[in-house]
């Protein structure tokens, strides 16, 4: 199972927020490159990048820092965030993103993702507000089931699905363990969770499903409830 810290970007700077609320934002780093590298050092394959101000615009708006943290970090890289057509996908593929993460335009516009399925490393972001697809920089809540839209992608190359649930994202309340197992079953693909986590029981709860893989982790991270390296033992099956 992998570990996949979290950098949320807004205004240039690394901040988290609380269930989506852009006025929630609170600021952990100025220079967000530093924080992807400390994950590097400590180990992690990947970083989670989310450009916040570029979900709510529905085009790139934090270029400058995903670019400083390219340029100075040697890890692979999954950026979403208000991404809707092939130009961006192509512009941040690029700039040296690995897999990008298509959220809103899923629910949209099926086709169109299962299109970029075909030339570009994809992964399908479903974010859920009571069971139901939020979008829109979660400000909107749909009328779809998150599990019929993971069902939409079955079979359609998608490398990964990340599913959010909303109202527990930044609240250090728990990860949604059933949620995301029924995602996961709903789609057959590779399922990470997200929103929630709080300290290393989510973790194991995670692991010991044998169905997750994947997990973000973020606030819980930046306030100190989990401590990574840890994390990243019970993911790899390793004895603490």
């Amino acid at each position: 199972m992998d570990i996949l810290p979290a950098i949320d970007l807004k205004d240039g700077k690394a901040v988290r927020l609380s269930k989506g609320l852009m006025e929630s934002a609170k600021i952990y780093a100025d220079e967000p490159w530093r924080v992807a590298k400390t994950f590097q050092e400590m180990g992690s394959a990947w970083v989670h990048l989310v450009d916040l101000n570029g979900a709510f615009a529905g085009e790139p708006k934090n270029l400058k820092e995903i670019h400083n943290i390219r340029k100075y970090c040697d890890i692979k890289l999954e950026l979403g965030g208000g991404i809707r057509d092939e130009e961006t996908i192509r512009r941040y593929v690029d700039l040296g993103i690995d897999r990008v993460i298509l959220g809103s335009v899923a629910l949209k516009n099926p086709s169109f993702v299962k299109e970029m399925c075909k030339q570009y490393r994809v992964v399908v972001g479903i974010d859920a507000i009571d069971g139901y697809v939020a979008v829109e920089g979660w400000a909107e809540k749909s009328t779809m089931l998150a599990t019929d839209l993971a069902k939409e992608f079955a079979s359609a190359g998608v490398e990964a699905i990340i599913c959010t649930d909303v109202g527990r994202d930044g609240m250090l309340s728990g990860v949604n363990v059933e949620f995301t197992l029924a995602i996961a079953k709903a789609s057959g693909i590779d399922t990470i969770a997200s929103g929630g986590v709080k300290d290393i029981h989510d973790i194991i709860a995670l692991q010991k499903t044998q169905q997750v893989s994947g997990v973000i982790v973020g606030k819980a991270f930046y306030e100190g409830t989990l401590d990574l390296h840890e994390a990243f033992r019970i993911a790899n099956n390793q004895t603490l």
